[in-house]
């Protein structure tokens, strides 16, 4: 079986190599600060017993999932704190193929790359459900999709990259479908505390054998290389994923998981809001450039990406390339994220560049 490089690593690669200065609006690392509670937990960690470096508990430090768990509104046993949401997503979805109930699993276009890549690597096939111009799914699209080969729906809210957010209403449709056909639905929602819109509801909130949501600190705690994830399994599927994840991993960073257990515990609400604050400037001070540029653009209420699309600049890796050599900005080839977004191009506002990088793209597609 051959794997294809995901497009991300291959533009990052470019504007690595490109001369003169190149904005990073490719990939989602956060600028800005994680909580300091964080840091103080990770240098509190360096100074603790030998024996804290050693090994961690498979399924993660207890602690962590009952804090996990408490605030999700689960039991303890049912979270396994994982290698960031790339891992607790690669679980769920070989957990909902495993079933024998079918090798199919339903994706939404567009669709972040790594979910049909991971389906590719697990056996499965891919089907594409096309959400609306603002990157709404209907539900019913997804039960017009379904069938008795549908192992799982995964769906991600808020949204990458279109930053829809699915409110309480879609969830519980698509937990719905997912029940009618013996399927799981998998919600990732590693961006839940960039919702925007004050819509976003998670598949928890409907109770059911037939859905995982998995999440992570990474964009919360503006921690993406520290590697803290997890997965909320149905009782009935969690050992297996367990079982899973140690073969694959044995555990996941031990230090990483203390510092993030202290976060949760003394970072208030207010951290968060400011990020949300941040993001939502970002987000106009982005677009209104698009305007000038006469560009057609998604309004996040949701993550932190931005779409947008130039009259007669479709969105393939030659025009990315074209716009990191001759305006300085980089960002992702909308036919990374599937059919239905090729003429776009995709844009991460997690640099405190997002003015400058406005003004480069608004003069050179004036």
């Amino acid at each position: 079986m051959e794997y294809e490089t995901p497009l991300f690593f291959h533009v990052m690669e470019y504007a690595n190599r490109a001369e003169g200065d190149v904005i990073d609006m490719v990939s989602g690392n956060p600028d800005w600060e994680p909580p300091e509670a964080l840091r103080e937990g990770l240098r509190e960690y360096a100074d603790l017993e030998p024996d804290r470096f050693q090994y961690a508990p498979s399924e993660g430090l207890l602690e962590l999932r009952e804090e996990i768990a408490a605030r999700r509104g689960v039991d303890a046993d049912q979270v396994v704190v994982t290698n960031g949401a790339g891992e607790a997503n690669y679980l769920a979805m070989a957990r909902a193929l495993e079933r024998d109930r079918g090798d199919e699993i339903v994706l939404t276009d567009p669709v972040y790359p790594y979910y049909p890549g991971k389906t590719t690597m697990l056996d499965g096939t891919q089907r594409f459900v096309a959400t609306d111009d603002k990157g709404r799914l209907d539900p019913a699209d997804v039960r017009e999709a379904a069938s008795e080969e549908t192992a799982a729906i995964v769906v991600a809210t808020p949204n990458n990259p279109t930053g829809a957010v699915y409110p309480e209403s879609t969830m519980a449709a698509l937990v719905d479908v997912a029940e009618e056909y013996d399927a799981i639905l998998i919600s990732d929602e590693v961006y839940d505390h960039y919702d925007l819109s004050g819509e976003f509801a998670s598949a928890l909130g409907v109770d059911s054998s037939h859905r995982i949501v998995t999440n992570a600190f990474s964009k919360s705690m503006a921690i993406t290389g520290v590697r803290v994830g997890y997965a909320i399994f149905p009782p009935e599927l969690v050992e297996n994923a367990k079982s899973r994840h140690m073969l694959v991993n044995v555990a996941t960073t031990r230090p990483g998981q203390y510092a993030v257990l202290r976060a949760l515990r003394e970072t208030g609400p207010d951290y968060y809001e400011a990020n949300r604050e941040l993001l939502r400037e970002r987000v106009d001070t982005f677009t209104d450039a698009l305007d000038t540029a006469g560009a057609e653009y998604t309004t996040p209420r949701g993550s932190f990406y931005v779409m947008a699309r130039f009259d007669g600049y479709p969105g393939t890796l030659e025009n990315v390339e074209r716009l990191i050599d001759e305006a300085g900005v980089a960002g992702m080839p909308g036919e990374a994220f599937g059919d239905s977004r090729s003429d776009w191009l995709r844009f991460a506002l997690v640099t405190p560049r997002v003015e400058e990088a406005a003004r480069r793209l608004a003069a050179y597609f004036e």
